[in-house]
């Protein structure tokens, strides 16, 4: 009977979200969910947010870079530095530019940045911890370029 329920909690998660069956097979089906007390939460409110924004901060930028995003959520969670819940992380005053502008909640494709957030939340952590990334390119705080940078990915630099 629980499974059941799960199944269709599932299935109506994919339905609110415009995700057909076949698509969900294609696209997420080959990975494995994480898990948080034996209940998958791929499709849960802080996995959206997560992917929300990967989309808004790194959308044009390449898959692994989206995946290193969402890992320096990840490592801010992790970290006694930050707050201790994905969203508590990602709603912090003037953490992300996305947030602060609102374009985290103007994005509309969220497959991709979705699987790059389950990615992340399976462990892999292309940033290779950091805490930071930001586009050199782009002006910023110079207190940022006193972090090391441990690696860049398409146009952001990783930083600890």
């Amino acid at each position: 009977m629980a499974r059941r329920r799960l199944f269709m909690a599932l299935l109506v998660c994919l339905a609110i979200m415009g995700i057909t069956w076949g698509v969900y097979q294609e696209k997420v089906a080959h990975r494995s969910l994480p898990v948080q007390a034996g209940v998958p939460v791929a499709l849960g409110d802080e996995v959206n947010l997560l992917a929300r924004l990967i989309a808004a901060e790194a959308g044009s930028e390449p898959y692994e870079g989206q995946v290193a995003v969402g890992a320096v959520v990840l490592n801010r969670v992790r970290s006694p530095l930050f707050p201790s819940t994905i969203s508590a992380v990602i709603y912090e005053p003037w953490a992300f530019e996305s947030v602060s502008n609102g374009h985290i909640w103007q994005v509309t494709d969220l497959s991709t940045p979705t699987m790059a957030a389950i990615d992340a939340l399976n462990g892999w952590g292309p940033s290779y911890g950091a805490l930071f990334f930001w586009n050199p390119y782009k002006p910023v705080s110079p207190w940022v370029w006193t972090r090391t940078i441990l690696t860049q990915i398409g146009n952001h630099v990783f930083a600890r």
